[in-house]
């Protein structure tokens, strides 16, 4: 028996939200890194903090990364979803 959904809702507790933000970031970069690894793909995350602090991985150099997926590169495809999508039930 696995753990439960969690429910999606803002975190009323400072301390337990910077926990969670801190554990959820450092998944999340390592994710990120994976499957850079395992899918040889080309991989920029960019996080902010609720004061601004800037967390970043990328495969390449962010500059390098941004100017390749360019409108005028064929072969590139920009893909997009967000949250409100009926992906996330």
């Amino acid at each position: 028996m696995g753990r439960g959904r969690v429910q999606l809702k803002r975190i009323e507790n400072k301390v337990n939200r910077q926990v969670t933000f801190s554990k959820r970031r450092s998944g999340l970069l390592k994710k990120a890194h994976e499957i850079s690894v395992l899918c040889d793909a080309e991989v920029a995350l960019i996080v902010f903090s609720t004061k601004g602090k800037l967390y970043e991985y990328s495969t390449d150099s962010w500059l390098d990364l941004s100017s390749s997926s360019s409108s005028s590169s064929p072969g590139i495809q920009s893909v997009g979803f967000s949250l409100g999508d009926s992906i996330i039930s």
